[in-house]
């Protein structure tokens, strides 16, 4: 015969529907991590400020602003080196070691195509960057959630012994031990 009981002890701790049955609602229950990752998604960072890690926000939104500027440092460097590279081509400078004679730097046709291929190639990386550093916000902000409800062993204690053995058949052995107690 089963007693029925429900027990309440405080806000967020236990619930005791019967003897047999104990509900948890813990404090990693408040952080959703699909709640997390959508709020990254749409605005990047949200995700980092819904976990409560405000310190990340900085490295997300610096991050952001580093890539931009180098997405934006090469994109006027490819359109510069494009514009003088299509004047050569266009006004019979052609061959790759032809030399406008009014451009100041006096850059070489040949030298204008690698130019204009690297800069455009280093424009393309950063933007994957830029698309890299998006994803990885959002998995942070979800991994972040999912790590709530983590608890540490207290009594953990991991530590790094050097290790002999002498053994007949292999000789003298030098090694790392580690160890782990809890």
């Amino acid at each position: 015969m089963a007693q029925d009981s429900l027990t309440v002890i405080s806000d967020d701790t236990v619930f005791s529907e019967s003897p047999d049955t104990v509900l948890l609602k813990s404090y990693a229950s408040r952080y959703d991590p699909r709640k997390a990752l959508l709020y990254a998604a749409v605005v990047p960072g949200l995700g980092q400020v819904y976990n409560k890690k405000y310190w990340k926000l900085p490295l997300v939104y610096g991050g952001f602003f580093g890539i931009g500027y180098a997405i934006n440092f090469y994109q006027e460097n490819y359109q510069k080196y494009k514009v003088q590279l299509f004047y050569n081509l266009n006004n019979g400078f052609a061959e790759d070691s032809a030399v406008d004679p009014d451009d100041p730097n006096q850059y070489t046709t040949g030298t204008l195509r690698t130019v204009v291929d690297k800069t455009r190639r280093e424009r393309d990386f950063w933007v994957i960057m830029m698309g890299a550093m998006y994803i990885l916000q959002i998995v942070d902000a979800h991994v972040d959630a999912h790590l709530k409800e983590f608890d540490v062993n207290p009594t953990l204690k991991v530590s790094i012994k050097p290790s002999f053995d002498q053994d007949d058949l292999v000789g003298r052995q030098n090694s790392l031990s580690v160890i782990i107690k809890f």
